[in-house]
């Protein structure tokens, strides 16, 4: 692969992780209610997930999704009821030191598992595969190049959420100011949904 090709995968795969989307502010969220430290099981769980999920895009999946179309309905149903649930946990998310508190931050393959319903998620991995993938390879190591950029991008670029959540805690000081704040990032995981949604 030619440097500014590579270097073009390189950035299209930190963009695409660094930008708003469902995996960040749940990061965000979790910052913000669970600390830096707990919520390192989550980064690392997105971090590996999405990149296994990009090579199983490019060994397999596309081709699957492309014969059977009605595997994109079945995905957004999914999609649409998994991520509701979790914007109502967000939402109704206690910080650790209140009373009788049951929340826990996503555990590492929570977060991997997660991946398969992040419509977001899906539209990088496609993306990714069929833009950035070596046409001249075999599609094998054309797939484990673009996995490793994303493996290699996506966590220093989600870290920076999950920080951002930390530093937002320090102001939302107030069990008031915390659900206020949780239902906000629960409204914008809903909102999320909307590009799939209206295409």
């Amino acid at each position: 692969m030619e440097p500014l090709a590579l270097y073009l995968l390189l950035q299209f795969a930190f963009a695409g992780s660094v930008t708003p989307g469902p995996n960040n502010i749940m990061l965000m969220a979790s910052g913000a209610n669970y600390g830096l430290r707990r919520t390192v099981p989550h980064m690392l769980g997105v971090s590996f997930g999405h990149s296994f999920m990009v090579l199983m895009v490019g060994l397999a999946l596309l081709q699957l999704f492309t014969a059977y179309p009605v595997l994109n309905t079945v995905l957004k149903v999914i999609a649409v009821v998994y991520m509701t649930w979790l914007a109502y946990k967000i939402a109704t998310a206690l910080p650790p030191e209140a009373k009788g508190v049951t929340g826990k931050p996503f555990t590492f393959l929570q977060a991997a598992a997660f991946q398969w319903v992040n419509p977001k998620a899906w539209v990088i991995a496609i993306t990714a595969i069929t833009a950035y993938a070596p046409a001249d390879w075999p599609t094998w190591a054309g797939s484990l190049l673009v996995a490793t950029a994303f493996l290699t991008m996506n966590l220093p670029a989600i870290s920076l959420w999950a920080v951002l959540g930390v530093q937002v805690r320090r102001f939302l000081g107030t069990a008031r100011r915390l659900r206020i704040f949780n239902v906000t990032m629960a409204v914008l995981l809903l909102a999320s949904l909307w590009p799939m949604l209206v295409r």
